[in-house]
């Protein structure tokens, strides 16, 4: 009995232990361009700061990003335009990208939703995980490159969200990177894989 309840309070542990390691173990981190990429098909702002944050819209941690980046503008006074780029691979269906994720980030006020075709955005501002996000100013110059939540799905008070508050409304930025936590954007085998019966060739 005594041994029975060992094991089941080490496999208790473990389990706590490989959670706790996953949700704190950050995605690749961009090489984020130092200038707003002259061919890129979205439009900076001109006269206040642009951001741009590139999301699978299969993954289950990037629900936290949108929700930090509804708080981020409702903080922002105005003062800030931003796009999510929603990944869709070649091959896969029309509205595949249209999930629940798209859904929220298209009723932040000051967020457009757009369909990032087979991540050509995200490759140009070298983005590798879900929920990366990059600020610039109105001169395309990059202020902040990161993540806006302190873990893989995790909401609440966090580093990257309050760096792009602060430069923002303050121009002073609390730091101007971050880790970010997110599914793999372009790794098949990640956990926002898809079976193959939901991918259709047009």
């Amino acid at each position: 009995m005594i041994i029975g309840a060992f094991g089941w309070l080490l496999a208790v542990c473990v389990g706590v232990a490989l959670l706790w390691s996953y949700e704190n173990a950050p995605g690749v981190a961009a090489a984020t361009p130092r200038q707003w990429p002259a061919n890129s098909r979205i439009q900076s702002a001109r006269d206040h700061a642009t951001l741009v944050m590139f999301a699978h819209p299969h993954c289950p941690c990037t629900r936290a990003s949108v929700g930090e980046l509804a708080s981020i503008m409702a903080h922002s006074q105005g003062r800030l335009t931003a796009y999510v780029l929603f990944l869709k691979p070649d091959g896969f269906a029309p509205g595949w990208e249209q999930t629940e994720l798209w859904q929220s980030a298209s009723r932040i006020p000051g967020v457009t939703a757009v369909l990032d075709g087979d991540g050509n955005e995200a490759r140009l501002f070298h983005a590798a995980t879900s929920g990366q996000t990059a600020l610039y100013d109105p001169q395309g110059l990059l202020l902040f490159s990161g993540g806006i939540t302190g873990s893989r799905g995790h909401s609440g008070d966090n580093a990257g969200r309050s760096a792009i508050v602060s430069l923002v409304n303050a121009g002073v930025p609390d730091r101007t990177e971050t880790s970010v936590y997110g599914c793999p954007l372009f790794n098949p085998e990640s956990e926002c894989r898809v079976a193959e019966n939901e991918k259709h060739k047009h």
